[in-house]
């Protein structure tokens, strides 16, 4: 596992020092969870992003609506 040195404030040493209570077993443990959900969000915040730009073009494109509705004819609802 690869090491890396940063600058955090303060604050965030307090609450990096408390790993315990959160139950980690140390601050590096922590602090790649951290990473990690941040990461997750991240994907997530743009995943939702996409989703909204293709309703949004979905909504503006009657053709492409027509198409939908063309395509799931006959399905079972």
């Amino acid at each position: 596992m690869q090491q890396a040195k940063f600058s955090i404030e303060q604050n965030q040493i307090e609450f990096l020092n408390q790993y315990k209570t959160y139950g980690f077993k140390d601050k590096s443990t922590m602090v790649r969870t951290a990473l990690q959900d941040l990461k997750r969000m991240l994907e997530y915040r743009q995943l939702e992003e996409s989703a909204e730009l293709y309703a949004e073009i979905y909504a503006q494109d009657q053709e492409l609506q027509n198409l939908t509705e063309a395509a799931i004819e006959g399905w079972p609802e």
